[in-house]
């Protein structure tokens, strides 16, 4: 009837004034929901980049490690030399308490320093090689280790590394040695490898160090040392006055491993190679 398609009519005109302004609440969803992505596009990249600059900044601290290290070392054993001296004589001699607030600034120093190297070395990857003066031995460790007594495979590492943490090299290197030669299959041996490598690092036979890295890089291509091992091997290229080969292997370095922290110290490294 007539009257029906009036009604009808009518609700069809609601319906579609009904639709529009669904569709404009629609549109203007779509618009907030583009800008909110928009700004947590914006804010993702901001945070990504802030992220790494602060990766990288940690990383580059790497770099002196070596040398740091070795300080510590020295003061640890002038430290323990003289410990024991000074307190005798700051508790003969009451009366002068700066002493004794000295010293303890001084360990307190070096333990500060030992836990930041530790938490940086954690960070990269690497085994801590700083004494930790807060720690006490440990069974198991070499020093309860009996004479003629046969070391089991975690004794002779950590006698191998605390050997290192001393800075005697020499006997480091052999006990690792010793403990490949008995433990190849150790889910430490491309650790105990890399040690070899630093000692001989460290001692500035470069030349050595750079083999026994390579050792690192061919045995145990899917271990944790093989970004360090590269990145050695270009610092001691570049030790021996060799730029080209420091170039090439740090170059495979940021190839290969892109996003570890040893590829943010590479680029920078090159950047200063000329």
């Amino acid at each position: 009837m007539q009257e029906d398609v009036i009604i009808l009519e009518d609700r069809l005109v609601a319906l579609q004034h009904r639709n529009t302004e669904l569709e404009r609440r629609l549109l203007d969803l779509e618009k907030k929901r583009v800008d909110l992505k928009s700004q947590m596009d914006e804010y993702s990249q901001a945070h990504q980049q802030s992220d790494q600059s602060f990766r990288s900044r940690y990383a580059e601290m790497v770099v002196g490690f070596d040398e740091i290290r070795e300080e510590i070392r020295a003061l640890s054993g002038r430290l323990e030399e003289n410990e024991h001296l000074i307190k005798d004589k700051i508790h003969n001699d009451d009366s002068n308490p700066e002493r004794n607030n000295r010293l303890n600034r001084v360990e307190e120093s070096l333990r500060s320093n030992n836990d930041r190297i530790a938490d940086i070395e954690r960070y990269l990857n690497l085994e801590s090689s700083a004494p930790d003066l807060k720690k006490k031995k440990q069974p198991g460790s070499s020093s309860n280790v009996q004479p003629g007594q046969e070391l089991t495979e975690d004794q002779l590492y950590i006698t191998a590394k605390q050997a290192f943490d001393q800075g005697n090299f020499a006997a480091s290197r052999e006990t690792f040695k010793t403990f490949l030669t008995k433990y190849p299959a150790s889910g430490r041996a491309d650790n105990a490898q890399f040690w070899i490598g630093e000692t001989y690092y460290l001692e500035k036979w470069y030349e050595k160090a750079i083999l026994e890295y390579q050792n690192v890089i061919e045995k145990y291509p899917k271990g944790n040392k093989v970004e360090a091992s590269l990145l050695k091997q270009g610092f001691a290229f570049l030790n021996l006055g060799d730029k080209a080969n420091a170039r090439l292997i740090l170059k495979e370095l940021v190839d290969k491993h892109p996003k570890s922290n040893e590829a943010a110290i590479a680029r920078k490294k090159l950047e200063s190679i000329k």
